[in-house]
Order: C-alpha cells, then structure tokens, then sequence
C-alpha cells in the first residue's frame, strides 16, 4: 500500500512556508542533477558544488526538478565519513515567496525568460517567408 495522504499533504504544507530565518549551517541551493538515489548535486551562491541526501520524509513524497532550489542544511559535515555534503531539510516550491525573504541570496536572482532584444538577428515573427523568384530576374 501507499503512503497515507496524511503524510504527503504535511509534507506538501511544510515546503510551502519559508523559514522566518537560517542557521549559520543551512545555505539555499540550486538543483544541478539527480545523481540517483535520493542524493542530488546542487551548487551553493558561491558556485561550490555539494552532494546532498533527501530526507527520508520527503523521499517519494516531494519531487524535485533540475534547476530548482532547496535548502539544505550542513551541520553533520564533520561527522559523516563519506562523500555526502549534507542534508535537503526543504524544498523551495513557491519561489515567489522564498525570494522575499531577506536570506535569499543574490546570485540567484530570477533571470528574465526573455532573452534581451539583440540587434544582430532579425525577427521572422509576423513576416511572409522569402519566395523564391525574387532572385531569378
């Protein structure tokens, strides 16, 4: 059998809220790929790549995808004996309200999803296309 819809929905309601404010070792990070296994690789603001485990509340719970953010927490560094990083303790879901908060940093500010008009291509958009007896007379 599933998991109880209890669990998922807890789940669920616990990413959709920000934290009022992070420890010294919690960092919001950017998904950079799934390497399998519930352990992902993400980078930090300061381009540092980190492996980090899923917690096993929201393993086959919460979905993350590639690009995304969560906020992973790095206090058990010391104590691990193996090539993990630290812990996803939270997925970003609704970003527009993470981004609000003050400790969100500044390197991953949202990029528009227009690129800048560039003089050097012209657009087609709207155009008939070319015919081809323009060039034969």
């Amino acid at each position: 059998m599933g998991r109880p819809k209890r669990n998922i929905f807890a789940a669920a309601e616990e990413t959709s809220t920000p934290p009022p404010s992070l420890t010294p070792t919690q960092a919001i990070a950017r998904v950079m790929k799934a390497e399998g296994n519930c352990l992902y690789s993400c980078s930090l603001p300061d381009q540092k790549l980190v492996l980090v485990e899923l917690l096993s509340r929201f393993r086959n719970t919460i979905w993350i995808k590639r690009g995304g953010y969560v906020l992973i927490d790095t206090k058990e560094t010391d104590v691990r004996q193996n090539k993990i990083d630290g812990e996803i303790i939270n997925v970003v879901r609704d970003e527009h309200i993470w981004r609000k908060e003050p400790y969100w940093p500044k390197e991953f500010a949202k990029a528009s999803s227009y690129p800048e008009d560039s003089d050097e291509e012209e657009s087609t958009a709207g155009k008939m296309p070319p015919s081809d007896s323009e060039g034969e007379e």
